[in-house]
């Protein structure tokens, strides 16, 4: 596991507990990929699919799927142990086998920590139907060459439906991050993730050897009480990482107060300010 990838899967073990209370975002994205798939899955002639989600994070997401298709065969996916936990503390019952594998009618439910990059090579070819993510692909490192993985793991007609984040995420903080350094004489560096654009996945979707591609896009506007607020709302998700470097002469709380000072006199409102989240649901078939 790269060190990067560790970070990553430490910073949601830390932020797990609170991780829920300021996800109302990631739930807006759950529901709209749970209603996707639930269309298509309940179209098909599957009764007992074989369903991998990428992510699971505390579960919300699982639980869906879990009441929708209690024949089938799951298996919930995470980095972060602190996550599984909590998810399956939301997911399991009483009759819940709690070394992680819960009997669902003729189906199951089996969590397992790892990271998806790493594990996805070595899955079983044409094991799944159906393969769904949550607000989680904006972290792949290679998402090009884990859609290839996850094309082979999809039998004839399966589906890979997922969430991510669009390039306008955000974009009142990059603004403000770039004001702030232009302010203090200095060339503008990226704080936070490079988020791809529904083009790119197209691109890399077909390279993979997927089709029937759909790509949806949508903007949300969320209201913070402040800028400080909402860089602390997404610190407690455990969303937050940069490539960004420390600069001679600038500090880092010298550079936080001139952004927020940047951030709130462009992009405030009446009792407070706004965040951009660009919203994309992708699906694509594994015909053939």
């Amino acid at each position: 596991m790269s060190s990067r990838i560790s970070d990553i899967g430490r910073q949601f073990n830390r932020n797990a507990n609170s991780y829920d209370a300021h996800a109302q975002i990631q739930c807006l994205m759950s529901d709209r990929l749970a209603k996707s798939f639930l269309g298509l899955m309940n179209k098909s002639n599957i009764s007992g699919p074989d369903i991998l989600e990428i992510g699971c994070g505390t579960g919300a997401l699982t639980e869906i799927i879990v009441n929708e298709w209690p024949s089938a065969n799951i298996t919930a996916l995470d980095i972060a142990p602190a996550m599984i936990k909590l998810a399956k503390q939301r997911v399991l019952s009483d009759e819940a086998n709690f070394n992680g594998i819960r009997k669902m009618n003729s189906g199951s439910l089996h969590f397992l920590h790892a990271d998806i990059e790493m594990w996805a090579p070595d899955a079983k070819a044409a094991s799944f139907d159906l393969i769904v993510s949550n607000a989680c692909f904006q972290w792949l490192s290679n998402p090009g060459r884990t859609l290839g993985h996850l094309r082979r793991m999809l039998r004839p007609g399966g589906l890979l439906i997922f969430t991510t984040f669009g390039p306008d995420t955000f974009c009142e903080m990059h603004e403000a991050f770039n004001g702030a350094y232009r302010a203090n004489g200095l060339e503008p560096q990226r704080h936070g993730l490079r988020f791809l654009s529904t083009d790119e996945w197209n691109s890399m979707l077909k390279e993979s050897g997927f089709s029937s591609i759909q790509l949806e896009r949508s903007l949300q506007t969320e209201k913070y009480a402040s800028a400080r607020d909402f860089l602390h709302s997404v610190k407690s998700m455990g969303a937050s990482t940069s490539e960004a470097v420390n600069v001679r002469g600038l500090s880092s709380r010298q550079l936080f107060a001139s952004m927020y000072k940047e951030y709130e006199e462009k992009f405030s409102i009446e009792g407070g300010v706004t965040a951009s989240y660009d919203l994309l649901l992708i699906q694509a078939s594994a015909e053939g």
